[in-house]
């Protein structure tokens, strides 16, 4: 039975990297998600790798493995502190964050 990669847009506070983010999952192109938004995406059980890209800035790799029949929750969002996004500018993969829940 298949897996659902369930991943939700939303921070706390104001989102300083905006956007619409592309989703990149295995290293395919996966679709986008705007700020606010939940996508839902069907995978196959096993283990993942999902990465968020806006422009030149990115999230950094995110493994995750997805039982039978089960939905993994992921939460993602762009830098929302200024010290980060500041840092983002030099280190681009700390741009966006991604964390179950």
């Amino acid at each position: 039975m298949p897996a659902t990669l369930r991943l939700t847009r939303e921070g706390f506070g104001i989102e300083l990297r905006g956007g619409t983010f592309d989703i990149v999952l295995d290293g395919k192109d996966a679709g986008k998600i705007k700020y606010r938004e939940t996508v839902e995406k069907t995978i196959e059980p096993g283990h993942h790798e999902l990465q968020m890209r806006v422009g030149r800035y990115s999230s950094r790799h995110y493994s995750f493995n997805a039982a039978d029949d089960h939905v993994v929750n992921l939460r993602c969002h762009g830098a929302m502190v200024w010290p980060r996004y500041v840092v983002s500018i030099f280190k681009p993969d700390l741009a966006i964050s991604i964390k179950q829940g």
